[in-house]
């Protein structure tokens, strides 16, 4: 009778899920929605006018109620003009670009509370998460009703060959709030950036290079776009174009849903 008593007692604890003896470990997938936002050298002032869409997969393991590792895939757009700019000089730079962005991700998440699916206490939290990402980039711009991958045309002088990589590594680092919507569903919130290593996802980085070089290298077009600045024109041969030392960034803000695989069980007994 007495092992009676106690198995309905540790079925009632298993039940409840309480801190102390509940445990989360299993896969979560699901699949997220937001905007993504570019921040560079055409965007200097951290506007946030050109928001455009982005989507996402993604699988989560939870090795506990802290801590979790998250693998992800996002693509979206990013784009940014000086027309949008208050600063004179870039207006009369008067460049601009577009480009779409895949992403792969794999990320480490710190949970601030416990936290259990299902958990009648435990059932949100905040979080941190830090990893690593590759991701694809290609900028581009509209020039007499046509579109032109700027990468190709050299437009800082770069000479065939020696163009910058539209395939790079970042780092992937942000936060969000997470909450159950059932033991199985829950919801996620989350703001993701990502500090690059190149400052060429906009195609703008150091100086003017000398337009008679690049005209002789890549043609009339690229000489055309690498300089579309309005009169008095600024592309001096030298010249400031952009800010080599700080490099362009991006980041993503979405709302996610996930699907619980895994179990909550209370730890095995002793004697």
């Amino acid at each position: 009778m007495n092992y009676l008593r106690f198995g309905a007692i540790l079925a009632v604890i298993c039940w409840m899920h309480t801190s102390a003896l509940a445990q989360m470990r299993g896969w979560e997938v699901g699949g997220w929605a937001g905007a993504s936002n570019y921040f560079g050298d055409l965007n200097t002032n951290w506007r946030l006018n050109r928001l455009h869409a982005h989507g996402g997969i993604g699988a989560r393991y939870n090795f506990n109620d802290r801590l979790a590792f998250k693998l992800g895939f996002n693509a979206g757009g990013i784009s940014a003009s000086d027309s949008d700019s208050k600063n004179v000089y870039e207006q009369r730079r008067n460049l601009d670009f577009r480009s779409l962005i895949f992403d792969g991700t794999a990320q480490f998440e710190f949970n601030f509370l416990p936290y259990v699916h299902g958990d009648r206490e435990l059932w949100f939290t905040p979080y941190l998460f830090l990893g690593t990402t590759f991701f694809y980039f290609n900028p581009q711009t509209e020039y007499e009703g046509k579109t032109y991958n700027l990468r190709e045309l050299g437009t800082e002088g770069q000479f065939q060959g020696e163009e910058y990589n539209t395939s790079q590594a970042a780092l992937a680092y942000g936060f969000g709030f997470k909450t159950d919507l059932s033991y199985r569903w829950s919801i996620n919130v989350e703001l993701s950036g990502r500090r690059l290593f190149t400052d060429y996802l906009d195609d703008v980085s150091g100086t003017y290079a000398d337009n008679r070089d690049i005209r002789a290298q890549r043609g009339e077009i690229a000489a055309a776009l690498a300089d579309r600045s309005v009169e008095p024109r600024i592309g001096d041969p030298g010249r400031q174009r952009g800010n080599g030392k700080n490099d362009d960034m991006y980041a993503f803000l979405n709302v996610g849903l996930f699907y619980y695989f895994g179990s909550i069980r209370c730890p095995g007994l002793t004697r």
